[in-house]
C-alpha cells in the first residue's frame, strides 16, 4: 500500500513540474497551491522532487556550455577582429553626417519654405472650394432680395426654398449661413403680407370696374344676338321687311332692329373683341395664389378669397333706391353683376380650385333669388311702358351674357311674364289716356270727305266698306266719326307695342300669337270699354253724341275680324289652331253701344221730364182752350227732331227709343193726374188734358220711327185714352158692369185709379155746391158720383183682400 501510493505521489509531482514549466508564471499560483493542499509533508517530498529536477537541468546547461565553448571563444575573437573596422567606419560616418548636415542646413531651409508654401496653397484651396460653397447662397440671397425688390414674390419663394434645401445646408456651419436661415421665415410672412395686401387692393379694384366687364360682355352678348336674330329673319323672310312703326320716337323695322343704330352696332362689330383679361389684371390674384400655395397655406387663401367674394356679391346686388326711375339705372345695375360673375367664370377656369363650380352656383343662385325680387319689386314702381320695355331687353341681354358662361336663367325668363304682365297694365294705363284724349277731340260727326285721296287716306287708315257710299259722288260723308280710325290704329299700336315685348324670349309663334291676343283682349275688354263707359256717362254727351257713339261702336265691332287677321299675318299662327285665343271685342262694343242705347233712353226720359216740368194746367177751368198745351206741342216737335236723327240707328235700336219715350209720356201724363199735391180737377182740365193725349197719339200714329206695326206704339197710351174715355162719357155704367170681363171697354182702366181722380172731381163737386143744389142735374151728377165712388171703393178693398 505505502509503495502504490509513493507511486501516485511521484506521478503527481512529475505531473505538477510538467505544468509550472509549462505554464505561464502568473498561472503557476493555483498549481502550486495544490501541493499544499494534498497530504501532509507532501512539499517536503515535492521540494525534494524540484531540487533533483534543478540539479538535471543544471547537469543539461553544463554539458551545452561545454559544447558551446569553442564556438563563443571563436565568435568572441572575430568580434575582437571587427571592432577595429568598426571604429573606423564609424570615423567615416561621423565625417559623412558631418558633411551631410552641412550641405542640408540650405536645403531643410528651403524645405521649410515649401512646407510653408504648401500649407498656404491647402488653406488656400480649401477656402476657394469653402468660398465656391458659399457664393451661390451669397448669390442666391442677393438674388433674393432683387425678387423681393421688383415684386416677384413667387419667384422668391422658390429661391427660398432652393436655399433652405440646397444651398444653406452646405454651408450651414458658417454663422452668415445661420443668419440668413433665420431671417427666410420673417421673409416669408412679410411676402404673404404683401401678397395679401396686393389682393386686397385687386378685390377693392375689381369691385369698382365690374360695371366695365359687365358692360363690356353684355354688349358683346347684344351684338351676338342682333346678329343670329338678323341672319335668321333674313333667312326666313328674305329681304322682306314688315311696315315701319314708331314707339315714343324711336323707328323700327318688324325684325325689332333699328333703323338708326345699324350704322353704330356695325362700326362697334369692328372692333376688337375684349375679354375680362383684357379689362382686368388678374396677377394679384395668381400671384397670391401661388404664394400660399408655396407656403403650403393655400386653403386659408381660399376661404378669404370666397368669403371677400360674397361679400362683395351682396354689395352689388343692393340696388339704388332711386334704379327704377331710369333705364341707366338698370343698366348699371345689371352691368355690376355681369361684371361679377364674368370675373368669377375667369378664375374659376383660370385657377385650379380657388373657386369651384358649386361655389359658382351657389352665389348665382343666392344672386339670382335676390335679382329677381329687386327686379319685381323696382319694375311694380314703372308706370313708363317704354322703361318697362327697355327692362325687358335689359333683363334679356343679362340672361343671354349669364347663360353664354353656363349660369342657369331660366327663372329670369319665366320674371319676363310678370314684367310682361307690368308692362300691358302700363300700356292699358297709357292708352286710356290716348283713348280719352281721342274721345275728348272727336266731334262725334260723320267724317266728311271731298276727294277720293281723302276717302282712301281714310279707307288705310280703318278697313270700312260700303258699296253704296263707294257709289256716291264726292263731296260725301262716311257714318263713323274721326276717332274710329283713330282707336283702329291705337289698337294696332298697341299689339305693335306688346310684339316689341315678345322679342327675344324664346318663345313659339303660337305663345306670341297668345300674348298679343291677350293684351289685345285687355285693351278692348277693359281699357277700351271702361273709356267708352265714362264717356257714355259723361253729362256734356248728348242724344246726337250718343248716336254717334253707337254708329261708331258698330263699325269696330265689324273691324275686329280685320285685327284678328292683322294679328295672324305678324305671327303666321292659323286662327284655326287649336289653343288659338279668340278676341272678345265684340263684346265690349255690344255693352258699350247697349250702354249708349241705355243712356239715350235715359236722356230722352230726362227731356220729356224736363218738358213736362213746363206743364201750366189749371186744373179748375171751366171748360179746354179747344187746343193743345204748348209745352206737349214743344215736347212733341223735339221728339220728332230727334227720332230723325235716330235714321243711322239700327232699326230696334230707334223703335225701342220711341216706344221707350211714348211709355215714359204716358206714364208722365198718369202721374200729374193721380199727383196727390193735385187735389182738385174740374171736367174742363179733363178735356184739355185729353186734347193733349190726343196730340201725343197723333204722333205716336204718325210713324216718327219706321218699323212699328199697325197700332202699336199708340198703344203707350192706352191706358190714358181708356181712363180720359171713361170720365169724357162719364160711362160708369158700363165700367162697373164689364169690370174684369176680358171684352171690357175700359180693362185698362184700374179701379183705384179711377177712384183717385173722381175723388178729385168729387171734390170739386162739393165746393160749388151750394150752386148745385137748386139744380136737379147737379144734384142727380153728385149722387152718381157718390154712389160710384162708393163701388169703387168695394172694388179696391176687393182687390186688396
Amino acid at each position: 500500500m505505502a509503495e502504490n501510493e509513493t507511486l501516485e505521489c511521484i506521478t503527481e509531482h512529475e505531473r505538477i513540474l510538467q505544468e509550472i514549466e509549462s505554464t505561464d508564471t502568473a498561472c503557476v499560483g493555483p498549481t502550486l497551491r495544490s501541493i499544499y493542499d494534498d497530504q501532509p509533508n507532501a512539499h517536503k517530498r515535492f521540494m525534494e522532487k524540484l531540487d533533483a529536477r534543478i540539479r538535471n537541468h543544471d547537469r543539461e546547461i553544463e554539458k551545452m556550455c561545454n559544447f558551446h565553448h569553442q564556438g563563443f571563444v571563436d565568435a568572441i575573437t572575430e568580434l575582437l577582429k571587427v571592432r577595429a573596422d568598426a571604429e573606423k567606419l564609424m570615423g567615416q560616418v561621423t565625417d559623412t553626417n558631418r558633411r551631410l548636415q552641412e550641405a542640408g542646413r540650405e536645403v531643410t531651409s528651403q524645405t521649410e519654405e515649401v512646407i510653408r508654401c504648401r500649407i498656404q496653397q491647402r488653406n488656400m484651396a480649401t477656402t476657394v472650394e469653402k468660398l465656391h460653397l458659399c457664393i451661390p447662397v451669397l448669390e442666391k440671397y442677393s438674388k433674393l432680395k432683387e425678387q423681393l425688390e421688383s415684386k416677384r414674390y413667387y419667384a422668391a419663394l422658390k429661391t427660398m426654398e432652393q436655399l433652405e434645401k440646397v444651398f444653406i445646408p452646405r454651408v450651414s456651419q458658417y454663422r452668415f449661413c445661420q443668419i440668413m436661415a433665420e431671417n427666410l421665415p420673417r421673409l416669408r410672412e412679410e411676402i404673404k403680407e404683401i401678397s395679401m395686401s396686393d389682393l386686397k387692393d385687386f378685390l377693392e379694384s375689381i369691385r369698382k370696374h365690374s360695371d366695365k366687364v359687365g358692360e363690356t360682355a353684355m354688349r358683346q352678348a347684344q351684338q351676338h344676338r342682333t346678329f343670329n336674330s338678323a341672319v335668321a329673319k333674313q333667312a326666313s323672310i328674305g329681304h322682306y321687311s314688315k311696315p315701319v312703326y314708331s314707339l315714343n320716337g324711336r323707328t323700327h323695322t318688324q325684325n325689332g332692329l333699328m333703323m338708326n343704330d345699324e350704322a353704330g352696332e356695325e362700326e362697334e362689330a369692328d372692333e376688337e373683341v375684349l375679354t375680362a383679361q383684357d379689362l382686368v389684371d388678374f396677377s394679384p390674384v395668381y400671384r397670391c395664389l401661388h404664394i400660399y400655395t408655396v407656403l403650403g397655406d393655400r386653403e386659408t387663401f381660399e376661404n378669404y378669397y370666397r368669403k371677400q367674394r360674397k361679400k362683395q356679391a351682396r354689395l352689388v346686388l343692393q340696388p339704388q333706391a332711386n334704379m327704377h326711375e331710369t333705364v341707366e339705372g338698370y343698366r348699371r345695375y345689371f352691368n355690376q353683376i355681369v361684371g361679377f360673375f364674368v370675373v368669377e367664370d375667369h378664375i374659376l377656369h383660370a385657377t385650379q380650385g380657388l373657386v369651384t363650380r358649386v361655389f359658382t352656383d351657389e352665389l348665382w343662385n343666392m344672386a339670382l333669388s335676390k335679382i329677381i325680387a329687386v327686379l319685381r319689386t323696382h319694375s311694380s314702381y314703372c308706370d313708363d311702358p317704354d322703361l318697362v320695355l327697355e327692362l325687358k331687353n335689359l333683363i334679356v341681354i343679362f340672361a343671354d351674357t349669364l347663360q353664354g358662361y353656363g349660369f342657369p336663367v331660366n327663372r329670369l325668363f319665366d320674371l319676363l311674364f310678370e314684367v310682361r304682365d307690368q308692362y300691358n297694365e302700363t300700356l292699358l294705363k297709357k292708352w286710356a289716356l290716348v283713348f280719352r284724349e281721342i274721345f275728348e277731340l272727336d266731334n262725334y260727326s260723320p267724317i266728311p270727305v271731298e276727294t277720293e285721296e281723302e276717302y282712301k287716306l281714310v279707307v288705310s287708315r280703318f278697313p270700312f266698306h260700303d258699296a253704296e257710299i263707294e257709289k256716291q259722288e264726292f263731296p260725301k260723308k262716311l257714318p263713323m266719326s274721326q276717332s274710329v280710325p283713330q282707336i283702329y290704329t291705337q289698337v294696332k299700336e298697341l299689339i305693335y307695342a306688346s310684339l316689341k315685348f315678345s322679342e327675344s324670349l324664346h318663345r313659339s309663334s303660337t305663345e306670341i300669337d297668345d300674348m298679343l291676343r291677350k293684351s289685345t283682349n285687355l285693351l278692348l275688354t277693359r281699357t277700351l270699354s271702361s273709356c267708352l263707359q265714362n264717356l257714355i256717362k259723361k253729362p256734356h254727351i248728348g242724344l246726337t253724341e250718343l248716336v254717334q257713339i253707337i254708329i261708331n261702336t258698330t263699325h269696330l265691332e265689324q273691324a275686329c275680324k280685320y285685327l284678328e287677321e292683322f294679328i295672324t299675318n305678324i305671327t303666321n299662327v292659323s286662327p284655326e289652331t287649336v289653343h288659338t285665343t279668340r278676341l272678345y271685342g265684340l263684346s265690349t262694343f255690344k255693352d258699350a253701344r247697349h250702354a249708349a242705347e241705355g243712356e239715350i233712353y235715359t236722356k230722352l226720359n230726362q227731356k220729356i221730364d224736363e218738358f213736362i216740368q213746363l206743364a201750366d194746367y189749371e186744373w179748375g177751368m171751366s171748360e179746354s182752350d179747344g187746343r193743345a198745351s204748348g209745352y206737349l206741342m214743344d215736347l212733341i216737335n223735339f221728339l220728332r227732331s230727334t227720332f230723325q236723327v235716330f235714321t243711322h240707328l239700327p232699326g230696334k235700336v230707334a223703335q225701342t227709343a220711341c216706344m221707350s219715350a211714348c211709355k215714359h209720356l204716358s206714364t208722365s201724363l198718369m202721374q200729374m193726374l193721380l199727383d196727390t199735391d193735385l187735389k182738385q180737377i174740374s171736367m174742363g182740365a179733363i178735356q184739355q188734358f185729353n186734347l193733349d193725349v190726343i196730340q201725343c197719339e197723333l204722333f205716336a200714329s204718325s210713324e216718327p220711327v219706321p218699323g212699328f206695326q199697325g197700332d202699336t206704339l199708340q198703344l203707350a197710351f192706352i191706358d190714358l185714352r181708356q181712363l180720359l174715355d171713361l170720365f169724357m162719357v162719364w160711362d160708369w155704367s158700363t165700367y162697373l158692369a164689364d169690370y174684369g170681363q176680358p171684352t171690357s171697354k175700359y180693362l185698362r182702366v184700374n179701379p183705384a185709379t179711377a177712384l183717385a181722380l173722381l175723388e178729385k172731381m168729387k171734390d170739386t163737386s162739393k165746393k160749388n155746391h151750394i150752386f148745385s143744389q137748386f139744380r136737379k142735374n147737379d144734384r142727380d151728377k153728385q149722387k152718381l158720383i157718390e154712389t160710384v165712388v162708393k163701388q169703387l171703393r168695394s172694388l179696391v178693398n176687393g182687390m186688396s183682400s
